[in-house]
């Protein structure tokens, strides 16, 4: 989610703006975050990835 159509619970102004401290403290931290949405970086998403092609090529070899 992008922060430009939060409003803020303290100053109900958008976030983007940076109001008050809380909206600044809550930009910053989406900001941090980045596309991914700070839970999953990209070297989390390739060991998933080869993770899940490692079990599709043994499920493979072992109905062959």
């Amino acid at each position: 989610m992008t922060y430009d159509r939060l409003v803020c619970a303290n100053c109900a102004a958008p976030v983007n703006e940076g109001r008050c401290p809380v909206c600044r403290a809550n930009r910053a931290r989406l900001q941090n975050e980045g596309p991914m949405g700070g839970g999953l970086n990209p070297m989390t998403l390739i060991a998933l990835i080869a993770i899940l092609i490692a079990a599709v090529a043994l499920l493979a070899h072992q109905t062959a």
